[in-house]
């Protein structure tokens, strides 16, 4: 059963449309990913979601609970992490936690369980100023305080940006943990398309509308196309020789490398060669599995081609 169910939700802001009718279904004990780049519409849907922002048309519910009808019980039944850092940067690490408990009418002692694990990296830094702490530090309490009141459901609006890839790794080892031992159904916005083998289910997400859902393998399953890695020596150039390549359907940038799709008829030895007419004789290309990111590429293709 669907503990956060979003039907046909939109939003604009003025002539600017940051929620085209999402639709989607979060199952119990979930880690759910929505993943998408800035400007996508995530930061509108987790508002929206946490009863701090009215829809324009459509309807939500958490916990069986509809936002808006019901949104005092709802923000007794949820945590939420903004994706800015909004503790109260004067006060300690202990007296965030403990006035977040106050306000949900509970206490650290009887949820201290819960948060306990996390805590305890913050530990030896009780008694500092919270804007005195670092990304990755922040980022723990910010979560200690979303869970101090022990929710059902967990809205982390992308908790890892502009933390460091160790911290990023902790955190989502954290909300394993936290869905392992408690059940808490979490969902969470990243613009890390990496962070999405973390996550159970996720939906790609651009310009206010889901391009696909499904689970991370059966993203990278519906990717229909060939995929090739391609290497040279004159790499300052590579894109420009292999968008004149008539033999290729689509190529971008990934880390030291460029991905590149083929026409259906076309093989490597075919794009070789006229990489080799272009000056790129010295090409490496090599056949490779998709990723996420590579399957976003491909969806937001197709939208644009589309629209």
């Amino acid at each position: 059963m669907d503990i956060i169910t979003v039907n046909g939700l939109r939003k604009k802001y003025g002539r600017v449309t940051a929620l085209d009718g999402v639709d989607f279904g979060v199952n119990e004990g979930e880690i759910y990913g929505i993943i998408g780049p800035d400007g996508a519409g995530k930061t509108t849907l987790f508002r929206i979601l946490a009863t701090l922002l009215l829809a324009d048309a459509g309807s939500a519910t958490v916990d069986g609970l509809d936002v808006v009808a019901d949104y005092r019980e709802v923000r007794r039944r949820i945590g939420y992490m903004p994706g800015r850092f909004s503790l109260y940067q004067d006060l300690t690490v202990e007296e965030n936690l403990n006035f977040f408990a106050s306000i949900f009418g509970s206490s650290v002692e009887s949820n201290y369980a819960m948060v306990a694990g996390i805590y305890s990296h913050l530990e030896r830094f009780r008694t500092r100023r919270a804007g005195k702490l670092s990304g990755g530090m922040k980022q723990k309490l910010a979560l200690c305080c979303a869970l101090i009141h022990a929710p059902r459901v967990l809205f982390l609006d992308e908790p890892t940006t502009g933390v460091d890839p160790v911290s990023r790794k902790e955190f989502w080892t954290m909300l394993e943990k936290l869905r392992r031992d408690y059940g808490i159904t979490v969902l969470v916005s990243t613009p890390y398309m990496d962070e999405a083998a973390w996550c159970d289910r996720i939906s790609l997400v651009q310009g206010g509308r889901i391009m696909q859902t499904d689970t991370p393998d059966g993203i990278r399953a519906r990717f229909s196309s060939r995929l090739f890695s391609v290497r040279s020596v004159a790499m300052h150039r590579l894109m420009t020789d292999l968008k004149a390549c008539p033999s290729v359907t689509s190529s971008f940038a990934f880390g030291d490398c460029y991905h590149v799709t083929l026409d259906e008829r076309a093989g490597i030895g075919e794009l070789q060669c006229e990489l080799a007419a272009c000056g790129q004789g010295d090409a490496v290309i090599e056949r490779i599995p998709p990723t996420v990111e590579d399957c976003f590429m491909s969806l937001m293709q197709r939208h644009d081609v589309a629209e």
